[in-house]
């Protein structure tokens, strides 16, 4: 099948005009949704960027964490509920990408399965890791402004304890892990039916996501964990022009 997008569809009349209507207003609603998922992610970056200094902070220790959290706790609960929304969408931005790229067959195909349960997986744990920040954190950092020394130094051990555990199930295995083999599936899955220079793209990102994974080794990696996902961004406002440009000039797959 081509990879190009195509030239305008022939003019068409009656029911076939209809369903050729409501089908580029499908894909177009769905290049719609990806660029909402590749923005949506500036919110906390700059939220919670400038309350507890995010993402660069999230190994910082309790005594500088927490006074931060409580005395910013209506800017963290915002920048995470966005966070949230941004990362349980997706699931359906991946699920959607693969429907909209490929055909019938396509969708079918294990590895194009493979995608979705991988998203699904990656939604649920990057849901958990976040809800430390919406539940348990503000709690400590409430006892923490009016605690003694003594009960901060238990509070430091609760919070390095929940703080390793959210982040290893929500960064590292939701993100490195299982997003970055969600990008990889679904970039497989299409790559018979997308430009090529796309399928290499998220080839690219997919790798790029599962750089954090290498703190599960022991290495260190500093602020490439920033680069994966500010990579993952631009393919999906790739694929969003790619999905967009094909509804506006008739070049999609027949849905089923």
């Amino acid at each position: 099948m081509s990879t190009a997008l195509g030239t305008p569809a022939p003019t068409l009349r009656g029911p076939a005009a209809e369903r050729t209507a409501r089908t580029r207003t499908w894909y177009a609603a769905v290049g719609a949704l990806l660029l909402v998922e590749s923005l949506l992610i500036f919110v906390p970056v700059v939220v919670l960027g400038r309350a507890v200094n995010w993402p660069a902070g999230l190994d910082a220790p309790a005594a500088t964490t927490l006074p931060l959290v409580a005395d910013n706790l209506a800017a963290v609960r915002l920048g995470y509920l966005f966070y949230l929304a941004y990362s349980l969408l997706f699931l359906p931005v991946i699920a959607l990408t693969v429907t909209a790229l490929t055909d019938p067959a396509g969708r079918s195909r294990t590895v194009t399965r493979m995608a979705v349960a991988l998203a699904a997986v990656s939604a649920l744990a990057r849901a958990i890791g976040i809800s430390r920040w919406l539940t348990t954190m503000p709690g400590l950092a409430e006892q923490w402004q009016g605690g003694d020394d003594a009960l901060r130094r238990v509070l430091a051990v609760q919070f390095t304890v929940v703080n390793d555990f959210g982040g290893g199930i929500g960064e590292l295995l939701g993100v490195s892990a299982f997003g970055a083999g969600a990008v990889l599936c679904a970039t497989w899955a299409v790559r018979a039916y997308a430009p090529r220079w796309l399928t290499v793209f998220g080839g690219v990102a997919g790798l790029a996501v599962a750089l954090p994974a290498a703190e599960l080794a022991g290495a260190d990696i500093g602020p490439l964990v920033v680069v994966g996902t500010t990579v993952v961004q631009f393919w999906f406002m790739a694929t969003a022009a790619v999905i967009i440009l094909r509804a506006r000039r008739g070049n999609t797959q027949k849905l089923s």
